[in-house]
């Protein structure tokens, strides 16, 4: 049975991934957690794309983009490893929203 991922995955994804990213333009890297009592881990190789975003205390850069070179997304439960719908354009899109 394929483990579909949801809004709130995709969401928790992206938070996770902006905090190691950083303010770099480019990140390769990984990142693992759990989600609702299944391990999640992500492996993937990206530019960062950003605009700037200003403030009445200043701007910054925040990520607007992100364009893959490679990318892996895991999940495991009890079981094992599962199948999964994730899908970096879906993630993309929610980072745009």
């Amino acid at each position: 049975m394929i483990f579909t991922i949801s809004t709130q995955l995709y969401a928790e994804v992206i938070a996770r991934l902006k905090e190691k990213i950083g303010a770099k333009g480019y990140f390769s890297g990984s990142l693992s957690f759990d989600h609702e009592g299944v391990f999640c881990r992500l492996v993937v190789s990206c530019f960062v794309y950003r605009r700037e975003v200003a403030l009445p205390e200043g701007t910054h850069h925040e990520v607007a983009d992100l364009v893959p070179v490679w990318w892996e997304f895991h999940t495991l439960d009890e079981g094992g490893e599962r199948l999964n719908d994730f899908s970096f354009n879906e993630l993309r899109a929610q980072l745009r929203a």
